[in-house]
């Protein structure tokens, strides 16, 4: 288990540079999971709160066990897929650095709630993902963009790691009806920043 994390933070490390903040939780009966903190310089094209540097949140320590079907009758400990979780959110906008503990919940649900987060999949949180921001849920993007996936010796599953895209209520029961794919085409034909921590919802009735 430590060195498969061990492999894991070296992968985050080598893509996104050295993280300049990390927490640490526990919940009752899970593994500790860590929440690295990145500073990046902005990124164009130009959008809803261009200019301002991004701010990049990964967790460390959902991949240390294989995700498994809840259905399964039985759970292999060592084989099965294995993610992290990735959320990229333009700084200084909001306080988004209260996103750290609800990160760790999102990474603790597959051993707290037996799901498998997979792209396209929906996380809830059940409240706002940080003070008074818009979002209570997120959709998991395909992985690979910005850390590519880490290969693990035979048989262990490689570890994906995963962009993580916030989603309002609305958006989230409009993906729920209409999928994933349809959402992400909405989000890109209005062009939406998915990154701006305080955006509006996208438009559901066009």
């Amino acid at each position: 288990m430590a060195d498969v994390l061990a492999l894991v933070e070296a992968r985050l490390l080598s893509a996104l540079g050295e993280p300049d903040a990390r927490a640490s939780v526990t919940f009752l009966g899970t593994d500790r999971v860590e929440v690295l903190r990145f500073r990046a310089a902005a990124e164009e094209p130009p959008g809803a709160g261009a200019g301002a540097a991004l701010v990049r949140y990964a967790t460390l320590g959902m991949s240390a066990r294989p995700m498994a079907d809840p259905t399964a009758s039985v759970v292999d400990p060592v084989a099965g897929p294995r993610a992290e979780l990735l959320l990229t959110v333009r700084s200084g906008l909001a306080d988004t650095d209260k996103v750290l503990r609800a990160l760790a919940v999102l990474a603790a649900a597959p051993q707290v709630e037996g799901v498998v987060v997979a792209p396209g999949g929906s996380l809830d949180l059940g409240g706002p993902l940080w003070p008074g921001a818009p979002f209570s849920s997120v959709l998991a993007g395909e992985p690979g963009g910005l850390v590519a996936d880490l290969e693990l010796d035979a048989p262990l599953d490689p570890v994906r790691f995963l962009p993580l895209l916030p989603m309002t209520p609305n958006e989230a029961a409009w993906k729920r009806v209409h999928g994933a794919g349809a959402l992400q085409e909405r989000w890109l034909r209005h062009g939406t920043d998915l990154r701006d921590p305080l955006r509006a919802p996208v438009r559901l009735d066009d």
